[in-house]
């Protein structure tokens, strides 16, 4: 068993989106985004619910893969959640965003303008050259049929992970990372480095005429940490937004069921010792306790969800 020092988030094994259909958020992300079906499966037990904080719910979870990343779609069928706000911006702290990698992205941007979505950016935007971490990246945000948000992103020869430039035929290739709106960098920096054990793998300032195209907002200037664990390919991006400031915060009693909800699955090497420095640091859970799972159906034995400090949900579990 680890000692409470090497506690430490080990990879993130999926990110979860709760959706209004299943059926057809399911159309959109394997047609539009080139994902594929892993599983379809509806649970109605005990443990699951109390893990979600959602007494008695019915959820449908589809799993779906994009080269070696997961997404699940989860659609409580006898609950209904409350919409995203129709007027949410980037600022925003219930914002949050996939960032999935293309080979191309003028071909990518064309694909994609072939279905229903709905563009955040006025156009695929370069990141230039006096911003020396991201200088030539490429990125697109648009938001799903649900108005959660994606991005599309192409790394230059020079930016990126190495898996992102081995040769291959497909357009859609991976998720790099989620990036979250927070209100404080430090702030999440204790809870994301300090509690969890993410490291910190870069840090740059986007701003001027780029960003503002890129993110629909005026003037837009944003601080962004990249996170990456220690092990897996995908990371978390703080965004801080210095301009126009910080946007609304995440209502209170926005729960698992509501649709503006994102959760980061995080699998951590020795869950009750992570708990306990949690409690202690008085963290936020959803989780009335450390739920204990027996069905092989899920992908871990024992889980506990939480939230970060701007409300960000995220399900810590052993496999």
């Amino acid at each position: 068993m680890p000692s409470q020092t090497n506690v430490q988030v080990q990879r993130i094994r999926a990110i979860g989106l709760t959706v209004t259909s299943c059926d057809r958020s399911l159309d959109f992300y394997t047609q539009a985004l080139n994902f594929e079906l892993v599983s379809d499966i509806t649970v109605a037990q005990e443990d699951y619910s109390d893990l979600e904080g959602i007494p008695g719910a019915e959820i449908r979870i589809v799993t779906l893969r994009l080269g070696d990343e997961l997404i699940e779609l989860i659609e409580y069928l006898n609950v209904e959640g409350k919409p995203i706000p129709s007027d949410s911006q980037s600022n925003d702290l219930w914002f949050q965003h996939l960032a999935i990698v293309v080979s191309d992205m003028e071909r990518a941007y064309a694909h994609l303008y072939s279905f229903p979505i709905q563009p955040i950016s006025t156009a695929p935007q370069t990141i230039p050259p006096g911003n020396e971490t991201s200088a030539g990246v490429r990125a697109f945000k648009f938001k799903d049929p649900d108005g959660h948000d994606l991005e599309l992103i192409w790394f230059p020869p020079d930016k990126g992970q190495d898996k992102w430039h081995q040769n291959s035929d497909r357009l859609f290739l991976g998720i790099d990372h989620s990036a979250i709106t927070i209100s404080n960098t430090e702030q999440s920096l204790h809870f994301y480095r300090d509690l969890l054990g993410i490291q910190v793998d870069s840090r740059s300032l986007n701003w001027r005429a780029t960003q503002a195209r890129l993110d629909n907002l005026p003037a837009a200037e944003v601080q962004i940490t990249a996170l990456r664990p220690v092990q897996g390919s995908v990371g978390i991006e703080l965004l801080d937004y210095l301009v126009p400031g910080k946007g609304r915060p995440i209502p209170s009693d926005w729960k698992s069921c509501d649709i503006a909800r994102v959760q980061i699955e995080l699998v951590v090497n020795g869950i009750e010792q992570l708990v306990d420095k949690l409690q202690h640091n008085r963290v936020q859970f959803v989780s009335p306790r450390i739920v204990q799972f027996s069905d092989r159906s899920f992908p871990y034995r024992q889980a506990c969800l939480i939230k970060d400090p701007d409300g960000h949900a995220i399900l810590l579990f052993v496999e």
